[in-house]
């Protein structure tokens, strides 16, 4: 079991670095770039590796893989993707650290009193919810009073990440059998 927390953390740590390395980087398609960044695509999965935990070994399991993912993933934003000569990435660090430790434990919460309903319910409605704190959280630390549109781009990638977290729902019941219910 110890090398499945290991294996999982990891998972989240990556997510997490692949997502605020992504978010630096606005969709220069299509007029995108003051509404969506690439990290938007990323970030629901640390939501599938969670509410995947919480289904299979109970909500106090997915709690530890939260705390050792936020761990993993601010050691790895830190190491790999922190400029610390630029005052908006040390703030998206920051930013990325709070939004996700709190996002990730409520959507714990909310998956745990979920989940006696149908399958679908629960990673939802906990994912949506977790999405709209940790999307909020993010871009107001990260980019409040800079020069960053970061209101439109928080409600563009509050838009696909819940586009995202419904695709999820495929993956989810997928793996939902390979792994043993709590």
């Amino acid at each position: 079991m110890n090398k499945f927390y290991l294996t999982l953390s990891l998972l989240m740590g990556a997510v997490v670095l692949i997502s605020n390395y992504l978010v630096q980087f606005p969709i220069r398609y299509y007029g995108l770039d003051k509404v969506l960044t690439y990290g938007a695509f990323s970030y629901p999965v640390a939501f599938l590796i969670t509410d995947l935990t919480n289904r299979s070994f109970g909500k106090y399991v997915a709690r530890k893989i939260v705390y050792l993912g936020f761990v993993i993933g601010i050691c790895f934003t830190l190491f790999f993707s922190t400029n610390f000569s630029d005052l908006i990435s040390i703030r998206i660090a920051i930013g990325s650290g709070t939004a996700f430790l709190v996002a990730q434990l409520i959507d714990v919460q909310v998956f745990d009193q979920l989940r006696k309903k149908k399958w679908f319910i629960a990673p939802l409605v906990s994912s949506f919810i977790g999405s709209t704190i940790d999307t909020l959280l993010f871009f107001f630390i990260s980019f409040y009073r800079t020069e960053v549109p970061w209101i439109t781009l928080s409600l563009g990638d509050l838009s696909v990440k819940i586009f995202v977290a419904l695709i999820m729902l495929i993956p989810f019941r997928i793996l939902l059998n390979t792994f043993k219910p709590a």
